[in-house]
């Protein structure tokens, strides 16, 4: 990497500078998922709904930290999927096999996590 490129200007920076760089790249990735893909803006919505849930239903403290911590990994789950989409169509958004497999495998993380959120839930209330 060329020193005067833009990614060892970004990636050059220490301590509390990259800190801060870090979080506004943070800030700014979610607030591009949140724009620009409703499906995660449909997950990011529906896990507030069942983190303020479980923050005030009757569980107890481990029961309400598996749920917000299941709620947490969904959302996750969505923003890979969001970067694993973005990535790809970057690259080409021609039909490829290649292409659909890593589109396909990115939708089914996010099925399998809210799978397991359900089970979670269902768990937790009829405990």
């Amino acid at each position: 990497m060329e020193p005067s490129s833009y990614a060892s200007e970004k990636k050059g920076k220490n301590g509390i500078k990259r800190i801060i760089n870090a979080f506004g790249y943070s800030k700014d990735g979610l607030a591009a998922a949140y724009r620009y893909e409703s499906a995660f803006r449909q997950v990011f919505w529906l896990n507030l709904i069942l983190i303020v849930l479980a923050l005030f239903l009757d569980f107890g403290p481990a029961i309400k930290m598996v749920l917000v911590a299941a709620s947490f990994i969904s959302l996750i789950t969505e923003l890979f999927n969001t970067a694993v989409e973005a990535a790809v169509d970057h690259t080409s958004t021609e039909k490829h096999e290649l292409a659909k497999r890593a589109k396909d495998a990115g939708s089914a993380a996010q099925l399998m996590a809210l799978f397991m959120l359900f089970i979670v839930w269902i768990i937790a209330l009829t405990a």
